[in-house]
C-alpha cells in the first residue's frame, strides 16, 4: 500500500443500508449484485464541502462516476438550505462508483485523508457546521475492514 502522509482519526464510519430516498441528492446504496457482476464499487465520503470533494475526485483514474449529495441524517428528502442548518444530521458527501480493477479503495481512501483534515471537528477550512464533518460511508463488510486498517495505521504512525 502506498504510504499515507497526512491523515486522522476523527471520523465518523456510518454503514450505508438505509432506505432508499426519492431525493436525489439524498444518495443511496446501488444493487450489489450489478456491483459483483461489473466489477464496479461504491464508496461515499464526507470531507467538507461536497463540490470542492467532487472535484478532487473527478480526476481520479478509476473512478467511474462523483454523485453529490446528503447521508446520515434523519430528515427526509431535507433541501440543501435544511441541511445547512446543521440541524438534519446529514453530512455533505460525495459518493464514488470505482472500478476496483483500475483503483484501489485503498488509493481512494489515501486521497480522502491527504486532502481534508479529518481532525478538525465539523469544519473544513471556512465551512462551518455537522454538515461538514468527516466521514466515511461504506458499503461492504471489506470496505469498512479496509477503513479501520488504514485509519490504524494512522492512529499508529502518530499523523495526527
Amino acid at each position: 500500500m502506498k504510504s499515507i502522509i497526512s491523515a486522522s482519526i476523527a471520523l465518523f464510519f456510518f454503514a450505508c443500508h438505509a432506505q432508499p430516498k426519492n431525493d436525489k441528492r439524498i444518495l443511496k446504496e446501488e444493487n450489489k449484485t450489478t456491483k459483483l457482476e461489473t466489477g464496479m464499487e461504491t464508496i461515499t465520503l464526507g470531507a467538507g464541502c461536497f463540490w470542492c470533494v467532487e472535484a478532487v475526485f473527478q480526476n481520479l483514474k478509476g473512478i467511474v462516476s462523483v454523485s453529490s449529495g446528503y447521508m446520515g441524517g434523519t430528515v427526509n428528502k431535507p433541501t440543501y438550505k435544511e441541511v445547512c442548518t446543521g440541524t438534519t444530521g446529514h453530512a455533505e458527501v460525495v459518493q464514488l462508483i470505482y472500478d476496483k480493477s483500475i483503483v484501489r479503495l485503498e488509493d481512494i481512501l489515501e486521497a480522502f485523508f491527504l486532502t481534508h483534515d479529518p481532525t478538525t471537528l465539523n469544519r473544513q477550512g471556512n465551512d462551518m457546521g455537522t454538515q461538514y464533518r468527516s466521514a466515511i460511508f461504506y458499503h461492504t463488510e471489506e470496505q469498512k475492514l479496509i477503513a479501520e486498517s488504514i485509519i490504524a495505521e494512522l492512529n499508529k504512525s502518530g499523523a495526527y
